[in-house]
């Protein structure tokens, strides 16, 4: 995600500076190449030689080379990376950068950089709650720096409430936007469900099946990334939105029908990435089915076809479906595009290699509804949902 990125963390003296060190290393997994920049208090709790570890780099921590000499490595560090990340931030860096003191390798840098700084505080909840810090936060988000929300609960001294460092996830997500984000589905809103449905046996069993709802949470990450407003109406996952995303959750095929039916006329583009149960129970028992020597015998319904009924006030809305197969699949998924009045459909096997079910990976052929095919290799599922929002970006302009 982040190949030919370039980023400087800042880690200023707070207990939550060794959470820095696994924000270093989600940039590095994320192919970035990462620099760090330490206060001297920063170095009280945890040593350069961690950051210097993880990074491959050498960390700065002085302005002045040791050896003596005349030195602009302010200005170098300043004009290198693609953005700056402070976390920690606390409350006195961020005060001295809302003064425009610049007494230190990090305050010095930021002073003179051009890019995008992004502040992650942590500090006591008095401390963040104090009005002199909130209006130094204030002045620096007037001026056009970036802050994350710090989370709420327990602290470094044992009380709780807010000012504990936002979680990494969080974090990642300001990065995001700083580095990738466009503006070409700007105006545009996004309705994309994803994720399984779960329809009631009984109190204790239902159906379902395997999806884990990661491509269609990759492609609300990948279009509010692009500019758009999105909504994402998930089946019962464990996956965390991005933070951008207006995320709704449901369990049934019924709910997400209504869920989706409530913002489908408000919406551009419709994505129907989740795996909706066809059938479901015709009778939910109220008391848990008993094993017996006779079989069970469960009479099941259909379930309304989501895609189909949105079809029939489609309009100008873009619609993309998602076609699961495992034989005949080009055939089947045709069928599936002109039975539903599709944009165009996204065809996978899960029986091939790289595609599938709970992986981050998948494999795909893109259907549309000129006859055009274009199969893709095995990628990533971010990968993926860019080409789906690049084929969706067509739509838009051969409009």
């Amino acid at each position: 995600m982040f190949i030919g990125k370039k980023i400087v963390v800042g880690v200023t003296g707070g207990i939550a500076a060794y959470k820095s060190a696994e924000l270093v290393r989600e940039f590095i997994k994320l192919s970035a190449e990462v620099r760090v920049i330490m206060t001297d208090s920063a170095t009280k709790f945890v040593a350069p030689l961690t950051f210097e570890t993880l990074s491959g780099n050498a960390v700065l921590t002085d302005l002045f080379p040791k050896e003596g000499g005349f030195s602009t490595v302010h200005i170098d560090w300043a004009r290198w990376p693609d953005v700056i990340v402070i976390c920690p931030a606390t409350a006195n860096t961020i005060g001295k950068v809302a003064a425009g003191i610049a007494d230190n390798a990090l305050t010095t840098v930021i002073a003179a950089t051009t890019v995008p700084v992004i502040f992650c505080p942590a500090m006591n909840k008095e401390m963040y709650a104090n009005r002199i810090y909130q209006a130094n936060q204030s002045k620096l988000i007037e001026h056009g720096y970036h802050f994350v929300r710090p989370g709420k609960g327990e602290l470094a001294c044992g009380e709780e409430g807010w000012g504990r460092l936002a979680d990494l996830a969080d974090i990642l997500d300001e990065v995001k936007k700083a580095l990738l984000a466009t503006p070409e589905f700007s105006g545009k809103r996004f309705l994309i469900t994803a994720g399984p449905t779960e329809e009631p046996l009984d109190p204790v069993r239902f159906l379902t099946n395997p999806s884990t709802g990661k491509m269609g949470f990759a492609l609300a990450e990948r279009a509010a990334l692009r500019g758009a407003e999105v909504t994402l109406i998930s089946g019962p996952t464990k996956l965390r939105s991005f933070s951008d995303v207006h995320l709704e959750r449901v369990r049934t095929a019924a709910e997400m029908s209504r869920s989706v039916q409530k913002h489908l006329s408000s919406s551009d583009v419709l994505i129907m990435a989740a795996a909706v149960s066809d059938f479901r129970p015709k009778a939910v028992l109220q008391q848990k089915l008993k094993k017996k020597n006779s079989s069970a015998c469960i009479e099941l319904e259909e379930n309304q076809d989501i895609l189909a009924e949105a079809a029939l006030t489609k309009g100008e809305r873009i619609h993309v479906g998602f076609s699961v197969e495992t034989e005949n699949e080009v055939e089947n998924s045709i069928g599936k595009l002109r039975a539903k009045g599709l944009d165009f459909i996204v065809l996978n096997n899960p029986l091939e290699a790289g595609a599938g079910f709970a992986m981050d990976t998948n494999r795909v052929k893109i259907l549309d509804a000129h006859g055009g095919i274009e199969v893709l290799p095995v990628m990533t599922k971010l990968a993926v949902a860019d080409k789906i929002m690049d084929h969706i970006l067509e739509v838009i302009q051969g409009d």
